[in-house]
């Protein structure tokens, strides 16, 4: 008896540049520039303008977990290149990080503490807006403090 809807092979969702590792290899620093890039790899995921031309080329896989994990996604392939293109659009430096190199990187668990009050001018408009939403003629009765 066969189930028709049924699917054996791993079902992948895949975000970004398809096979990044293997493109950037082509790229070679202080030799190619924007046009090859562009070609190469399309317009970046994200792009970033300091003293140079930052661009970030991300490539992202999931797939589906054990039956177990209620569906869950868990990322399989996380690979990030960033590129530093000079004034004349000359590449002067790559970095290429998988999810090996990421899983490396170590972050403060230190808690960063707020020098701000909570309840800022943006949630008490929402809140008072939200307010005259729910009573526009005012006619509910205040609460008394006494």
């Amino acid at each position: 008896m066969c189930i028709s809807n049924c699917k054996l092979n791993r079902i992948e969702n895949n975000h970004g540049v398809h096979f990044l590792k293997k493109k950037q290899e082509n790229l070679i620093v202080n030799e190619s520039n924007k046009n090859d890039i562009i070609m190469l790899l399309g317009q970046p995921s994200t792009k970033s303008t300091f003293n140079n031309d930052l661009w970030i080329y991300i490539e992202r896989k999931k797939t589906g977990t054990t039956i177990r994990s209620l569906g869950r996604k868990k990322i399989f392939v996380n690979n990030v290149l960033t590129l530093e293109l000079d004034n004349n659009g000359l590449l002067v430096k790559k970095d290429f990080k998988n999810i090996d190199d990421m899983n490396k990187i170590k972050f403060d668990q230190n808690d960063t503490s707020v020098g701000f009050r909570k309840r800022t001018f943006v949630y008490d408009f929402v809140t008072n807006l939200i307010h005259k939403i729910n009573d526009p003629l005012g006619t509910r009765k205040k609460k008394v403090s006494d």
